[in-house]
This record gives C-alpha cells, structure tokens and sequence, in this order.
C-alpha cells in the first residue's frame, strides 16, 4: 500500500515542479534589468520587484507574469506586448508607461497611477482597477 501511494506521489509532486520552474524568473536576466533597467523579452516571471525603481525600464515583449511589482515606479515603461499576466502592481507608478498589446489577465492594478498611459490592445480580462488613477490614459477602460 505505501508502495503504491508513492508511485501515485511522484507525478504530483513533478507537476508542482514544473509550475515552480516555469514561474522563476531568470537570475540574469533579473541581474541585468537591476544593472541597465533593459531587459527586452527576457523571463521576469514571478520576479520580486516590489518598489523598484524603473523609470524608462525597456520591457518589451517580457514575460513578468506573476512578477510582484507593488509599488513600482515603472514611469514612461516600455512594456509593449509584455506578459504580465497575474502580476501584482497594486499601487505602481504606470504614468505615462507603453503597454499596447500588453497582456495584463488578472493583473492586481489597485491603485496604481495609469496616467496617461498606452493600453491600446491590452488584455485587461479579469483585471483589478479599483482606485487605478486612469486619466488621460490611451485605451482604458
């Protein structure tokens, strides 16, 4: 019987393997972004970036689905056709960032300042916007 339950362990425990994996963001990748705040379709994905600093941050086509980013200061951003999918930007500074094509499904956008921001094309299913300051923002909802 223990014998039999841990064959029948083993594929569960390699499927939450795999979910680790795919959810971990690229160490250099994440070393280079901190160095440059360049970092074009690189994996950020489930990155913790929570404050950070990046201002003019070239992000395009990134995955940083998952990536908690609360707080952030992604001024004039370029995350055009970035994934950010699931990602936690409760209360991120977004002012004026390109996010065209951007996928932001189930993103946490509470509070964040999406002024005059680009969503022209952004998946925003499931999305959270309560208290997101959307003015003048291109796109929005």
């Amino acid at each position: 019987m223990k014998k039999l339950f841990i064959i029948m362990l083993i594929p569960l425990l390699m499927v939450g393997l795999v979910d680790q994996m795919t959810l971990a963001a690229n160490p250099t990748h994440l070393k280079t972004l901190k160095e440059t705040k360049k970092c074009v379709r690189c994996n950020l994905s489930g990155a913790r970036l929570n404050g950070a600093r990046l201002i003019r941050a070239q992000l395009s086509g990134a995955d940083l689905s998952g990536a908690k980013l609360r707080g952030a200061n992604l001024r004039g951003a370029d995350l055009s056709g970035a994934n950010l999918a699931g990602a936690d930007l409760r209360r991120a500074n977004l002012r004026g960032a390109r996010m065209g094509r951007a996928n932001l499904r189930s993103a946490n956008l509470g509070g964040a300042n999406l002024r005059g921001a680009d969503l022209s094309g952004a998946n925003l299913g499931g999305a959270n916007l309560k208290g997101a300051i959307t003015n003048d923002a291109k796109g929005a909802p």
